[in-house]
């Protein structure tokens, strides 16, 4: 009986925690949604078509760090044992992700042309840069503190 109660806890908790990442997730798109809007001064046709095209490339970029994530963790629990063939081959596989990303930024940069004035192309650029900016400013802010949590 304790087991059961004990597995039903566990479910609950991991099923909060997902709800809570969620939740988290959805913060910080709605938040950048309302940063990069504001610093480009889209209008609301602007925004109904850079913000599909937009999700549509982070999408594909996601999808290429994923692949490089799984090629060097594919390095890292093998490397002893990989011939120099293979290892060769996951560094081909790496630059190819690379270009592949430069091609989609390219295709990316035409396609912002296509929608948006050559200001707010450049808007784009500039909030992109102030976006990780101030992400990697909010993640060391809150550092310290979660330090301190950590110790008590």
């Amino acid at each position: 009986m304790k087991k059961i109660q004990l597995v039903l806890i566990l479910a609950f908790l991991a099923m909060m925690a997902g709800k809570a990442q969620n939740t988290t997730r959805e913060k910080l798109d709605a938040y950048r949604v309302g940063f990069f809007t504001k610093k480009m001064n889209l209008t609301s046709q602007e925004a109904e078509k850079f913000w599909p095209a937009y999700n549509d490339y982070q999408k594909k970029k996601n999808e290429l760090q994923r692949e490089r994530i799984m090629l060097v963790r594919d390095f890292n629990q093998n490397e002893s044992a990989l011939s120099d063939k293979e290892l060769t081959e996951i560094g081909d596989n790496l630059i190819a992700t690379f270009s592949r990303e430069n091609e989609m930024a390219q295709d990316f940069h035409k396609k912002l042309r296509e929608l948006l004035s050559p200001d707010k192309v450049i808007r784009y650029y500039q909030a992109e840069n102030q976006w990780k900016a101030q992400l990697l400013n909010e993640l060391q802010e809150n550092r310290p503190a979660q330090r301190q949590n950590q110790r008590f």
